[in-house]
This record gives C-alpha cells, structure tokens and sequence, in this order.
C-alpha cells in the first residue's frame, strides 16, 4: 500500500489517509478497517498550529508513506518519534532506504516540510509513532530560549532547510508507552496528551540544546539522501572502522562537507558515531548472553580486548564483564 501526499501546513493526513483506506473517521479517530489490519490513528489539536497525529497499529501489507515537499520552504516543523520495536526504513529524495530500529539511536527525526521523504513499514509489524507538526513561530514562543544555539535558530526560523536525528532516552520510551495505554475516552485524556507531547518536545530541544553551536549548512533532499547512504555503510559492518576519504567518494563529497553535515544531522562526527554504534551492538550482543566478552569484542572488531573493555566502560559507566552478567 502507497499513500503520497504534499506537506502544506494545512494538509490533514487523517482525512486524505481514511479516504485512501474507503474508511470514515469519527471524533478525529481512524480505526483501521479489518480487512486491511487493526489499530488507530487519532489526530489531537491543540490549537491552529500545534497538531498531533497518534498511529497505533498493525497492517497485512507494507505501507509505504511518501511525504512529498510543499514546494514552500519551512513554514511547518514535523517531530517524528519512533517507538517501533521492530524495523523500519526511510529513504529521502526516492534514494536508497535505510533501516532504523529503536536498537539504533536515531528514533527522532526532526525536519523541515520542504524535504521528500518515503517511510517503510513492513507488513505484520505493530507500528507505533506520533507525529508532531507545529509552526515555527509557536514553538520559538513554546520553547522561549532566550539564548538559542544555532540549531534551535535554524528549526525555529522561517526559511531554512534542515533535517536532525536525536536518540529516543529511556524517558522517552516510557513517556511513549504511557501515552499509547490511555484511554481516550477519559474526560482529561485530551489534556493529559498535551502535557506529554509538551514533556516530550522538552526532551529533545534539552538533548538538542546540547549541539555545538556552529554555523548551519543547509541541505536538500539529495543531500539527505547521501548522509543517509553514508549512515548506512558506516552501520553495514562494525567490525570495520571507517575511512573519511573513501565515504566522502561514495556520497560524492568533498571530505569537508561530509564531516560539516554529517555531524550537524546526527550530531556527532563520523568516528564517534561509529564507535557509538559499535557500543551499541556490543550491549546487545552481550545481552543476549550467547557470546562472551572476548567473542564479543573479536566479533566487533578489536583485537585488543583491553581497549575493548576501556572503551565499553567509557560509553556505560561499567566493564563488558560486569554488564554480561547482569543481563
């Protein structure tokens, strides 16, 4: 299943979506048709420009969703919080998709309306998301930094294109599932979603306030495209450690560029990223309790199993030892 749309500011996804499903929405509320899947979609407004779209469910088929640029620069902010368990790709600019799993620490994406995007669920999968779309100028009063750092700047200024990935926190996740077990029909569920989507926005601008305040590069959708491809021959093997001038041939970059917007999108260099990938996957290695730390360690490509240890317990205050037998 394909559903394509323009993200203009006043474009109403539940309604445009329930009429590519032949389904009726009731009180802001979609539910999915049997013969397709199950679950929901709901829609909260909290005012002209500040909405919320909840998506809760399960499909027969892949869905693929393609949001198409509006054609008039960033006049709305999109907040995407993934909370799927399992995978899920994205792909800008029609390019390559690239897989993204709560696993992995880029759960947040927050953008500007003026890049094309695809989003892959697969079939069979439950689907948990919400989607945050609200004007620029309400979130600059929302937020009411009175020092921003050019991130904040960029995302909260009229006109320029961007695009920023952000880990999901432990609080996160649980904010998330908190908000996905309440029931709707409560006379204050409307509010207490507000309060949660506000906490949420709190946690990512907290986490983005953190970047380093250094000039913003626009981008465009083919620029995304690369850093995603980029992104991806970084994560396809961790055993291996990357070489800045091979990746800068492969996105068709100068090897400046490519650090400048690689570290802006995903607010890390290149190596640290990698390193922090690859920290990532020896957790879950190691949790799952079926290799040792050695084997852990060989698998992710150390041959020094001391600097594996330091560099583990750099990343999660404790030794792979001590983690493994924790899990």
């Amino acid at each position: 299943m394909i559903f394509s749309f323009s993200s203009t500011p006043d474009f109403d996804f539940l309604t445009h979506f329930a009429r590519h499903l032949g389904a009726a929405v009731e009180n802001n509320l979609l539910q999915i048709p049997a013969a397709i899947g199950e679950g929901y979609i709901r829609k909260l407004t909290f005012g002209p420009d500040f909405k919320v779209t909840l998506h809760h469910y399960t499909l027969k088929e892949d869905l693929v969703i393609k949001r198409n640029s509006s054609g008039l620069g960033n006049e709305l902010i999109t907040i995407f919080f993934y909370s799927n368990e399992d995978v899920l790709e994205i792909a800008f600019n029609n390019g390559q998709q690239v897989r993204f799993s709560e696993r992995e620490d880029a759960a947040i994406q927050v953008t500007s309306n003026d890049l094309n995007s695809t989003i892959r669920f697969p079939a069979g999968h439950a689907v948990h998301y919400i989607v945050i779309a609200i004007k620029p100028a309400y979130l600059k009063v929302l937020l009411n930094i009175s020092e921003p750092n050019t991130v904040i700047q960029t995302i909260t200024d009229n006109g320029s294109s961007f695009l920023y990935f952000e880990s999901m926190t432990a609080e996160a996740k649980n904010m998330l599932k908190h908000m996905a077990a309440v029931n709707m029909r409560d006379d204050l569920s409307h509010f207490y979603i507000q309060v949660k989507i506000q906490e949420l926005i709190y946690l990512l601008f907290r986490q983005l306030t953190l970047r380093e305040n250094t000039h913003h590069y626009s981008v465009n959708s083919a620029d995304v495209e690369r850093l995603l491809f980029i992104r991806n021959e970084l994560l396809k093997d961790l055993s291996v450690p990357p070489v800045l001038n091979e990746l800068a041939q492969l996105a068709a970059m100068s090897e400046t560029k490519l650090k400048q917007l690689f570290k802006q999108t995903f607010g890390d260099t290149v190596y640290n990223y990698f390193q922090r990938a690859r920290m990532e996957e020896a957790a879950f290695l190691l949790k799952q309790g079926k290799r040792s730390v050695a084997e852990t360690g060989y698998e992710l490509g150390f041959s020094n199993l001391s600097h594996f240890s330091r560099l583990f317990e750099k990343h999660y205050s404790i030794t792979p030892k001590r983690y493994s037998t924790q899990t």
